[in-house]
């Protein structure tokens, strides 16, 4: 159903406050800057929001038509924005959290310098994710996608005098390309075979196909191209490696894209394209392996790490893994549920390490925090209810979503669950242990060596203070959401289903099928166990028996020192692919591809165009008779050419 609520209104918005601050921002007070860039952002929450009170599922989904764009033959590509109830979920996530971080940023970046570009390029980011989450077809999907990919390489390498922030911000954006690459093949062959990019033509087309059960046929192909494209932007094994490294950004970044939304991005995707990906088994059987596979891996990370944003990036890496687990045993709402939830929590746990590092004069390692409780309350009770969220504990609302991804699991496989649960046990744990080291025992902050290169704004050292209100409010906000937000899990299923119809049919009939409602209490009372274990392992090593993990380390050996240095990834990434391909004077890309084939291939072109032309040029001599004499001689040559063919 088509209706004018002007849905194209709310990206615009971001984008104008975007291109005033970018464009004059730097003449601007930082009061105007903020006052443009709230305004901005604000207005589309607040458009957001009279949406949702237009909003009705029974006359969903609404189109707003702006203009046409590609003309191509029978293909054609429109500039229209889409509502429907996924994509009202997402616009409220991005609009309500992108509202808070943008308040949080004025009292965490005041004292910076740049202070136009960082609200300049926030809200530019919140254009493009609008764009993303509101498009009605591929096309202008993709154009939101790639954005969001340059607005994050803008913010991670925000202080590009420092040479980690550069190189993170061009690391995450490489990697991004990979993945993108396999998005783009995906819409090609879209075009090919059905000939739009319009979700529904397209998902009209493919509901008409049968499900692939035998093989890898066009469907599957499709899935598993959508699905490298997801991987990269939703950093999912094996390119998850740029997330880490973009915690080089300000911490507000890290709350805005790499937890509460870009990185989600992937996750939607898969969502939005769940009729592709219900009529592949074969490719939402490898979205499952590789969510649950990615779950894991980082969580084993995330138990070792002493950067307190390193832990909670990793931590971000493995709920994303929870959500591509939910949604390749086709329980999309789950994995939708655990996306509203996960930007709660873990918004608030970057924020509220964000007023940690803020609190201690930019030290990020967790070994010289410790005893912060009583120097930083507001932000020790809401990073509280941000870690027993995120851990499991009922009744908080990563408890909710997190048990229903499970619950799901277990109706695909037990190795899911398994798997799953162990995943669930590790995050209790390396919260917990976060929790424990930052906030109890005694402060350490007057041992921490130089920090440089951390994300430091120059507030000095001294006795460890609280953040202002206007970075408390925010986390206030979000503490409430995270205690409260999962209590609408069962109601926001109902309000997906008219999506996500066909998937939820399927799922609920295989869990049907292997389990029953004894069962999932069962199991509910299993993840909730894990959970307390985690805690209660991690007050035994933390606070009862402090000088365990050291010894504990030292008793592993090679293993520890593996986990700490992630398993050597980035090395072997670097020894396979960077140095042979474009580092050093053996490198194949460099000299075979670059210089020999695109640098040869450009540089002959203009040698010959130069040569052709400096030939050409000396036949103008400025000589009429020179001029006639070559008039004539052509002339006789083309006379001479008819004669020669009339003798024939």
């Amino acid at each position: 159903m088509t209706e004018n609520l002007h849905l194209w209104v709310i990206p615009i918005l971001p984008l104008i406050g975007a291109a005033i601050n970018g464009l004059f921002g730097r003449r601007f007070s930082r009061q105007r800057v903020v006052t443009i860039a709230l305004a901005a952002s604000g207005a589309a929450f607040a458009m957001a929001l009279w949406i949702a009170t237009q909003f009705s599922s029974a006359s969903a989904p609404y189109v707003t038509y702006l203009a046409p764009w590609i003309r191509a033959g029978n293909f054609q590509v429109d500039f229209s924005f889409y509502l429907d109830q996924l994509s009202f979920v997402m616009l409220l996530v991005v609009t309500g959290v992108g509202l808070l971080i943008h308040i949080y940023s004025i009292g965490y970046m005041w004292e910076e310098g740049g202070f136009y570009r960082f609200f300049s390029y926030l809200n530019l980011f919140m254009f493009f994710m609008l764009t993303l989450v509101l498009a009605k077809n591929y096309l202008l999907m993709f154009i939101g996608w790639e954005g969001v990919g340059l607005a994050s390489y803008l913010l991670i390498g925000f202080w590009f005098t420092k040479d980690s922030a550069a190189s993170a911000g061009k690391k995450a954006f490489i990697t991004n390309r990979i993945g993108d690459f396999g998005f783009l093949i995906a819409l090609f062959l879209l075009i090919k075979h059905f000939g739009s990019l319009d979700y529904t033509q397209v998902f009209e087309a493919v509901s008409k196909l049968p499900v692939e059960v035998n093989g890898i046929g066009l469907l599957t192909s499709i899935g598993l191209l959508l699905m490298v494209g997801a991987a990269g932007k939703s950093a999912q094994i094996p390119l998850y490696v740029w997330l880490p490294d973009a915690m080089e950004g300000p911490t507000p970044v890290s709350a805005l894209i790499h937890a509460a939304t870009m990185v989600t991005a992937g996750v939607y995707m898969v969502a939005r394209s769940h009729v592709v990906f219900d009529r592949a088994p074969s490719a939402l059987t490898v979205v499952a392996i590789i969510g649950t596979l990615t779950a894991l891996f980082a969580a084993t990370i995330g138990i070792a790490q002493t950067d307190i944003k390193k832990v909670l990036a990793y931590s971000t890496i493995s709920q994303l893994g929870y959500m591509f687990m939910a949604c390749g045993v086709a329980a999309y709402s789950a994995g939708i549920f655990h996306l509203m939830t996960h930007a709660f929590f873990k918004g608030l746990l970057f924020l509220a390490a964000g007023s940690v590092i803020h609190a201690v004069g930019g030290n990020q390692d967790m070994r010289y925090m410790g005893g912060l409780r009583k120097y930083i309350p507001w932000t020790f009770w809401t990073m509280t209810a941000g870690t027993f969220a995120i851990a499991g504990i009922p009744p908080l609302a990563g408890f909710f979503s997190k048990d229903e991804i499970l619950w799901k699991a277990y109706g695909g496989s037990w190795v899911y669950w398994l798997i799953g649960l162990i995943t669930a046990f590790l995050t209790s744990f390396y919260m917990f242990r976060l929790w424990f080291m930052t906030f109890f025992g005694e402060f350490k902050g007057n041992q921490a060596p130089s920090h440089e290169h951390d994300d430091s704004h120059g507030h000095g050292h001294g006795a460890p203070h609280e953040s202002p209100m206007v970075m408390v409010i925010p986390l206030a906000i979000l503490a409430f959401l995270s205690l409260t937000g999962g209590w609408i899990g069962g109601r926001l299923e109902h309000f997906l289903s008219p999506v996500f119809n066909d998937g939820l049919a399927e799922a609920s009939e295989k869990i049907g099928e292997t389990a029953s409602k004894g069962t999932e209490h069962l199991l509910m009372g299993i993840s909730i166990a894990v959970a307390l274990l985690g805690w209660y392992i991690a007050f035994l090593l933390y606070r009862q028996r402090p000088e365990l993990p050291a010894r504990i380390a030292a008793g592993l050996g090679g293993m520890y020192k593996a986990v700490v240095n992630k398993y050597y990834i980035d090395e072997l990434y670097a020894a396979l692919f960077i140095k042979p391909l474009v580092d050093g004077s053996t490198a194949i890309l460099w000299h075979t591809v670059d210089q020999g084939v695109i640098d040869n291939s450009v540089n002959d072109a203009a040698d010959s165009t130069r040569h052709a032309s400096d030939a050409v040029r000396h036949m103008q001599s400025g000589n009429v008779r020179s001029y006639a004499g070559w008039v004539a001689a052509g002339a006789a040559a083309v006379i001479a050419y008819m004669i020669w063919m009339g003798v024939r």
